[in-house]
């Protein structure tokens, strides 16, 4: 896709719908605000870039030739993701000391290494082939910056307002319920036609 605001837009778009990184995100803001939050950002650019430039200069290929693979693949990515949801519920119901539903950068890094839309930038939208995919991967990143930071301050904003009604447990029982969901919807989504 190498027609600009095409793939302005396109990036925008994805990015911006719902998903298990962007699920993490919100949770961390809710949980730590904004600014403790903020160190998830590079994470999760690099949990893109990483997917990106592997899927669509190694895996894609070969994932395309064998649905066995591609089927591992989804229950590989859904059973992590359960496993993530488990651990974020669990926090919601023990108070720590510090904030509960701390969300860590490998956290955010794996999730965002193993998310399904990586594989639609991969092969359908950053144009790996473009002797200026080096300018399109930048513009990425900036919209993912942009993009990641919203749903921090989202998360931020309902985290203010589940903690000024006594109900900062919720807060990463939903991120749990929600990154379980995604992980449902990844494992049974080829079985669903």
């Amino acid at each position: 896709m190498e027609d600009t605001a095409l793939f302005l837009l396109t990036v925008l778009i994805i990015l911006g719908t719902p998903g298990p990184t962007n699920t993490l995100l919100a949770t961390s803001g809710a949980a730590v605000g904004w600014r403790r939050s903020l160190i998830l950002l590079p994470a999760e650019a690099a949990g893109y870039l990483v997917s990106i430039l592997f899927l669509g200069l190694v895996l894609g290929p070969i994932v395309a030739a064998s649905p066995a693979i591609a089927l591992t693949l989804r229950l590989a990515v859904g059973s992590y993701l359960l496993a993530l949801a488990l651990k974020l519920w669990r926090r919601g119901t023990v108070l720590e000391d510090g904030p509960i539903a701390t969300v860590r950068p490998h956290q955010v890094f794996v999730t965002t290494l193993l998310n399904p839309k990586a594989i639609i930038f991969a092969l359908g939208v950053v144009p790996l082939g473009s002797p200026h995919v080096w300018i399109y991967l930048l513009a990425f990143v900036v919209l993912l910056t942009i993009v990641a930071f919203s749903w921090i301050i989202l998360g931020a904003a309902m985290g203010r307002v589940a903690r000024a009604n006594g109900q900062e447990r919720i807060v990463p029982r939903v991120g749990a319920v929600a990154i379980c969901c995604f992980a449902l919807l990844i494992v049974a989504s080829p079985f669903v036609r």
